[in-house]
């Protein structure tokens, strides 16, 4: 392994940078992306009861709001469940951003990797190129061993960050999806909410 990234030259740092960027963005968006964590399911029955048993008080929605990024957004409509409808939407809409925007950290990063680690090996192959034909210029073509170096690293980079791109692009992509289906889901409690609240819908 060490060979290879020998032979690679040292663009390969740059992309060794970029997986170990990448794994690292991979693996803390999986732990702080599940779906317990972003909308426990218990939450939603356990706010309604408490809305029934007109039980909830301001330590409630302190632990609420920190409690889950769902009861994040909940919190914030029920802080203005004593104004009007449009009141809360507007609460609820303004956290969501928010809310979003923190479900969405380092993508930008890990979508950055993805997009330049084939560049920075396409840079190795033009490099590696390069000294294949200043080889052939100086000292001709009889020696293959001297222009293998050149190729080698050209082939190695090119390979080196295809192989970082291609899984961050599919992470990336993966989460993404999963942000969305969340930020719908998150909708749809936060409207049940709201219905609830101001009796335009039953509580179950």
């Amino acid at each position: 392994m060490l060979e290879l990234v020998k032979s690679g030259g040292w663009l390969m740092l740059p992309i060794i940078a970029c997986s170990i960027v990448a794994l690292g963005i991979v693996l803390e968006r999986l732990w702080s992306l599940q779906r317990k964590r972003v909308m426990p399911e218990y939450l939603m029955r356990q706010i309604l009861q408490l809305h029934k048993d007109d039980k909830l008080n301001l330590a409630d929605l302190d632990k609420l709001k920190d409690s889950s990024p769902l009861g994040k957004i909940l919190a914030a409509g029920l802080i203005n469940r004593d104004h009007s409808k449009e009141v809360m939407k507007e609460a609820i809409e303004e956290v969501g951003r928010q809310v979003v925007h923190e479900l969405e950290r380092y993508l930008n990063t890990l979508g950055t990797i993805a997009s330049i680690s084939p560049l920075l090996g396409l840079l190795g192959t033009v490099i590696g190129m390069i000294k294949v034909f200043s080889v052939i210029v100086t000292a001709g073509v009889g020696d293959p061993g001297v222009l293998a170096g050149g190729i080698s690293e050209a082939l190695i980079t090119t390979a080196a960050g295809l192989s970082v791109a291609i899984p961050s692009l599919m992470f990336h992509r993966y989460f993404s999806g999963l942000i969305d289906r969340f930020v719908i889901g998150m909708e749809e409690q936060a409207l049940k909410l709201v219905e609830v609240i101001h009796g335009e819908r039953e509580l179950r």
